[in-house]
């Protein structure tokens, strides 16, 4: 007898239910026992943005296009199409690469 197939659910529901419990004890009893207020869902970071512009004559500039603050998720994965702050935190500068065509392209167009 084969009991794979019923022992496959059962974990599944396990898990769930043990994933649910602990996120029960780390957000309900942690803000009624302990008094300890709730995270807010998303941040800022402050990141840095450069243009990275590569010339004609096979030089590359790079200019300076200031800062901005970016939104982002305090959460371990990726939520609504937003950074984690863990990984934009640790990800800070921004490059812009600009292309202004191959020197040795005669065409205009």
């Amino acid at each position: 007898m084969n009991f794979r197939p019923v022992l496959f659910p059962v974990s599944t529901l396990s898990i769930r239910t043990l994933a649910q419990l602990g996120k029960f004890l780390t957000d309900g009893l942690r803000s009624v026992r302990f008094r300890i207020p709730a995270r807010d869902t998303f941040g800022t970071v402050t990141l840095h943005t450069y243009y990275v512009v590569k010339l004609k004559n096979g030089r590359t500039e790079y200019d300076y296009a200031g800062d901005h603050a970016v939104s982002c998720s305090n959460s371990v994965f990726p939520q609504f199409d937003v950074k984690p702050c863990w990984y934009a935190s640790r990800h800070t500068e921004e490059q812009i690469n600009i292309d202004s065509g191959t020197p040795n392209n005669p065409h205009l167009f």
